[in-house]
C-alpha cells in the first residue's frame, strides 16, 4: 500500500469516492508523471499520452462513485491507460498486425510494467536515505553489503575495531528503516 504525502492510500480512494477534490489532487500528482511517461512508451508522443492520462483523470473524477474501495488503485490507473493508448492507436488506423504487435510487446516486456516505475520511486528513495547516512557509516556499510567486506576485514581496512564496525552496521539499518519505512513492504518483493 503507498503513502502519499503521508496519507495511506487506501484513505484517500474513500476520500476520493466521497467527492474530496483535494484527494484527487494528491493521487493526480503522484500517478500522473508515471502515466504519461508509460503512454508514451506506447503512443510514441509525449503530447498525446498527456491528453490520455488527463483524459483517464476526467473520467477518473466523474465515475469516482463506482470506484470499489481498495488499498492502491496503481493496477487499475496503469492497464486503464495503457487501454485507452491502444484505443488512441487502434483509432490512427494503425495496421492491425502493427497493433497486435504493439499488444503483445506491451504485455511482455518488463519496460511497459507498471513495477517498473514503483522500482524507479523507491530506488530515489533508496539514494535519499543513503545521503542521509553519515559518511563514516555509509563507507562502513557500503563496504559490507555492497563490497562484501567481512566486518573484521573492514576493522583492518579503516583501523577501528571490529566492535564499532557491528554498531556503525547497526546505526546504518536503523536509519535506513526508518526512512524506508513507507516502502518496507515494496523492499521485500525486490
Amino acid at each position: 500500500m503507498s503513502v502519499i504525502n503521508g496519507i495511506k492510500e487506501e484513505t484517500l480512494i474513500q476520500r476520493l469516492i466521497n467527492g474530496d477534490q483535494t484527494a484527487f489532487e494528491l493521487l493526480f500528482r503522484f500517478y500522473y508523471p508515471g502515466l504519461v511517461t508509460f503512454a508514451s512508451q506506447i503512443v510514441i508522443d509525449s503530447t498525446e499520452a498527456e491528453e490520455i492520462v488527463q483524459d483517464f483523470f476526467v473520467k477518473l473524477w466523474f465515475g469516482r462513485r463506482k470506484i470499489k474501495n481498495t488499498e492502491s488503485l496503481k493496477s487499475y490507473f496503469f492497464t486503464s491507460v495503457k487501454n485507452r493508448a491502444l484505443n488512441v492507436l487502434k483509432k490512427e488506423k494503425i495496421s492491425e498486425k502493427v497493433r497486435e504487435e504493439l499488444r503483445d510487446m506491451v504485455e511482455s516486456d518488463r519496460l511497459y510494467q507498471p513495477d517498473l516505475f514503483v522500482e524507479s520511486e523507491l530506488q530515489s528513495r533508496i539514494k535519499l536515505a543513503f545521503e542521509k547516512l553519515p559518511p563514516r557509516i555509509n563507507e562502513i556499510f557500503t563496504l559490507s553489503r555492497f563490497k562484501g567486506f567481512s566486518n573484521d576485514e573492514i576493522a583492518g581496512e579503516l583501523n577501528i575495531s571490529k566492535r564499532t564496525v557491528e554498531t556503525q552496521i547497526s546505526n546504518a539499518l536503523k536509519i535506513l528503516r526508518e526512512e524506508l519505512k513507507d516502502y518496507m513492504f515494496m523492499l521485500l518483493l525486490f
